[in-house]
């Protein structure tokens, strides 16, 4: 994993986000009037400073004592939670229970027990978290009252247990809790509990509903501490669902609060570097790593808090290393390096010397590369700095009686033995690391874990235990597929360096051949694990687990399909082949990813007219030997009319029509279509009588891009061919066709317009006469119509998109549209295309779907491909093969 935060909030996952920024406004509302608040305990005070139970019972301290310790109790308590201190903290608070017991105080004690079951959660031990909430709870149904904190802390338990729906509930009732008491800052916090709960639920629409309600409620109320601590919790709820930059504008807005509220004399210091702090994320997210280090210095320079200028400062260095400003990053470590010497042992603490080993890690590596990408021996001035920072950490962790910060300090620890080649201590610890993290449920960073097993098994020639390391990992992550989504982005994990390496790591071990083959059962798990990985792709694209696979056998789809499962390693290209009512196949090319890629490039910028033919088809024929040359014969004799291809990375921008045998084109052998996986299928055909289409389009240039004069012969002639509605340029506004397609029950909708696919789902869009619709809001927009009307868009047709320039994953913005519309199959184009070219061909797709045949959506755009490819003007692949079709082929 890329780093570890240091911020409390942001360690746990967004759903408990409301509940611990509120935490202090909670404690502050119930601490008996007049109890004597004491200053922060320094980190020499220890738990036993409060009286004993045995002390009160035989009455040493008279009852005004009593009741003045147990609410100091709950003070420190709350003290020594904020300082990460929690084992401490609960010591605290089970003193402060006895002593609001022997004064009969039963409400104050069922406060304690919340705190107490928050804190356990904290700690990973749910099952004490849960002894302690159900005494809570006993005690306040015999008093008839009902305090919502304990709800609150109730909602955080059911969420860590997976019991997502109940949570939802139990915050509901939380939020009516504190409307009825007037508490303002809890109830914000039980809506942001709220809307994690549904983003957990795949309730996403519902989830962004609540955070605009909000966002709405919090412009209406005068400027107070509330607010901004609101505003800044939200714009943190923001960041999470991907949200940048209505994030940006909340947590600015807050900004300029906290300056509004100091003009009244009141302190802001420590939420105003909070807020910098946050801000610094959301423009890192943003890409803005300027703007970002400028937020971490302001946040460092305003606060005089030793743990928020340390992770501030552990930001800066993390950032300088990963913009490889090495100079500026080396300038740093002596400080963060004097500020660890000198601070108090807390979870924050440890978390910041883990954090600042994975940096001093990833500072060796980068900036001393050697043939191997492992550190120095072991013995080495820099590891014995490493392994001495990660010791203290742990021991910290074991005297706080913290496991999930051990696991931490442990994993980290391991990694270092594994970047050193010590394999046997490497594993010891990451075994350690990862059996506390599974005894105390901390699935999100089991698979963490998991992985850096797997990878040292490898290396020790364990490839049976590897796999299966690498195995469990692949499980976890995907029973985690919505916390994924949802976890603050201060601690989500790098997709492209921690997710997606599984997954590739694992295919590429299940495919190593024993005995010059590779079994059956591996090869089912690799394709199972192939799918996976396009799926998880598909939820880092959207920000969430949108998606719903519904797992297909191809045979049973189509018998004389077969798939085709490419996948790109490390050192080869490797291919599984599904021929219907057979064994798979596996073959391979023996080539660096490097290489492989460069074909890929190479193909790609000879679809160019300018180039030669000899260069292009040399360049095509090299990816067909890559691809189907292997499986030539079986393919010829197994019948198959059509190829399903589930493309790896920079594979999808590639038309596999224009794959070259040295004779003929692909596309003139076999129907093609694209899928980013079978799970996804949802198989129908269309019969001719069902045909009728919503047109859209336009001719005109509009928001900066050019003109398409042929978009009006290309609608016009589909007009001809089936039952169309059409509206073009003025008429074609978001608005309408929301309209249109909400009030029309029409099966296909072709859209003649600008837009653009790219790996960023904010830049993939569709452009309208007034504006650019995203990908998020386009499939609202046939969501919309799938709630009025039953059947769902069998084709969508977008007949002048392109994918974005310099983007090797562009095309996953087109897989993201064809899977997230809800339409069963969709008709696009990789790039650009001569709009004369286009309407020619479209006018061939829909001529041969209107056939009383009922031709297949695959076969009849490869029957209008083969017709523009007979045509001297329009024979070079560059104006026949833009066009693909992705999902349904039938």
């Amino acid at each position: 994993m890329k780093k570890i935060r240091l911020r409390l909030k942001a360690i746990y996952s967004y759903f408990g986000l409301g509940l611990l920024t509120f935490l202090i406004v909670a404690i502050s509302s119930y601490t008996p009037s007049n109890a004597a608040i004491s200053p922060m305990p320094n980190s020499e005070v220890k738990t036993e400073v409060f009286p004993t139970s045995r002390a009160l019972k035989t009455e040493i301290f008279t009852r005004k004592e009593t009741k003045v310790l147990a609410a100091r109790g709950m003070e420190w308590g709350r003290n020594l939670y904020e300082a990460g201190r929690l084992a401490d903290a609960v010591s605290a608070w089970q003193q402060a229970a006895r002593g609001f017991e022997l004064e009969g105080d039963r409400r104050s004690v069922a406060l304690s027990l919340n705190y107490i079951s928050l804190a356990y959660q904290d700690l990973g031990r749910l099952d004490r978290a849960q002894e302690a909430i159900d005494q809570s709870l006993t005690l306040l149904a015999e008093q008839g009252v009902v305090l919502p904190q304990v709800l609150n802390s109730r909602g955080s338990l059911q969420l860590a247990r997976g019991q997502t729906e109940a949570a939802l509930e139990t915050w509901q009732q939380a939020e009516s809790a504190y409307s009825k008491i007037g508490d303002e800052a809890g109830r914000l916090g039980s809506l942001i509990n709220q809307a994690g709960a549904m983003q957990a639920l795949g309730q996403y629409r519902r989830a962004r509903i609540v955070l605009e309600r909000l966002k709405t409620e919090l412009e209406d109320k005068p400027n107070s501490q509330v607010k901004v601590t609101g505003l800044h919790s939200l714009g943190i709820a923001l960041q999470v669902v991907g949200d940048l930059e209505q994030s940006r504008q909340v947590l600015e807005e807050s900004l300029e609060m906290t300056q509004q509220l100091e003009a009244r004399g009141l302190s802001q210091a420590g939420e105003k570097s909070a807020i910098l702090f946050s801000l610094g994320n959301t423009a890192r997210a943003l890409a803005e790593n300027d703007l970002a280090l400028s937020y971490y210095q302001q946040a460092a320079a305003g606060t005089k808090g030793a743990i928020s200028i340390l992770e501030a400062e552990l930001n800066q260095l993390d950032l300088l290393i990963d913009t490889e400003q090495w100079e500026n990053a080396r300038a740093l470590l002596p400080q963060i390096e004097s500020r660890l010497a000198n601070i108090n042992p807390s979870r924050m603490s440890v978390y910041a010397r883990a954090n600042f080993a994975q940096n001093l890690m990833n500072l060796e590596t980068k900036t001393n590369p050697t043939t191997n990408p492992n550190l120095a021996p072991e013995n080495s001035e820099f590891s014995v700095l490493v392994s001495r920072i990660l010791a203290v950490a742990i021991r910290e962790a074991r005297e706080l009686q913290d496991p999930r910060a051990e696991s931490y300090a442990l994993g980290q620890l391991g990694n270092l033995y594994e970047r050193t080649q010590q394999w046997a201590e490497s594993r010891s610890l990451t075994e350690q690391a990862l059996l506390i993290a599974q005894s105390i449920n901390a699935s999100d960073i089991v698979p963490r874990w998991q992985w850096q097993l797997g990878r040292v098994m490898k290396e020790q020639g364990n490839v049976t235990g590897a796999i299966a390391a690498y195995s469990e990992a692949v499980s976890t992550l995907k029973s985690l597929r919505s916390d994924l989504t949802a976890i603050a982005p201060d601690v989500q994990f790098s997709f492209r360096e921690s997710v997606e390496p599984i997954y590739r790591q694992l295919v590429d071990l299940l495919l190593e051949p024993s005995e010059g083959k590779v079994s059956q059962k591996n090869l089912k798990q690799a394709r199972e694990t192939i799918e996976l990985l396009q799926l998880a792709e598909l939820d880092n694209f959207f920000r969430n687990a949108c998606l719903q696979p519904q797992p297909e056998q191809i045979d049973r789809v189509d018998p004389t399909a077969a798939t085709i499962y490419p996948i790109i390693l490390p050192n080869r290209l490797a291919v599984i082949l599904s021929l219907p009512g057979k064994p798979l196949e596996y073959y391979e090319t023996i080539a660096s990813e490097e290489k492989i890629n460069l074909g890929i490039r190479n193909v790609l910028q000879s679809l160019n007219p300018i180039f030669s033919d000899k260069l292009r088809l040399q360049f095509s024929q090299q990816i067909y030997d890559w691809l189907i040359l292997p499986a030539e014969a079986d393919l010829a004799n197994s019948g198959v009319q059509t190829l399903v291809f589930i493309m790896d990375g920079p594979l999808r921008n590639l038309p596999a029509g224009v794959l070259y045998d040295g004779d003929r084109y692909l596309i003139e052998k076999y129907s093609i279509a694209l899928t980013p996986g079978l799970q996804l299928l949802e198989p129908r055909s269309i019969s001719p009588e069902e045909f009728a289409t919503l047109t859209g389009g336009l001719t005109e240039a509009r928001q900066g891009f050019s003109a398409l004069p042929a978009v009006e012969s290309e609608v016009n002639e589909i007009a001809t061919q089936i039952k169309s509605e059409v509206f073009l340029n003025s008429d074609f506004t978001a608005n309408n066709l929301q309209e249109q397609i909400k009030a029309l029950p029409f099966p296909v909708v072709h859209l003649a317009t600008h837009g653009q696919f790219s790996s960023n789902s904010e830049e993939t869009f569709i452009l309208t006469w007034d504006e650019k619709i995203q990908v998020e809001d386009f499939r609202k927009l046939l969501f919309s119509r799938g709630q009025k009307i039953a059947s769902p868009v069998e084709l969508l047709v977008l007949s002048a998109c392109q994918t974005a320039q310099g983007d090797d994953r562009a095309a996953l913005g087109l897989a993201g549209i064809a899977v997230r519309s809800g339409a069963r199959s969709t008709v696009a184009s990789l790039w650009a295309v001569n709009d004369e070219s286009t309407s020619r061909l479209m006018a061939e797709f829909y001529r041969e779907l209107a056939k009383s045949s009922g031709v297949a959506k695959a076969e009849a755009l490869r029957q209008a491909q083969i017709t523009m490819l007979q045509e001297d003007s329009y024979k070079h692949p560059y104006f026949w093969s833009s066009f693909v079709l992705v999902g349904n082929w039938l």
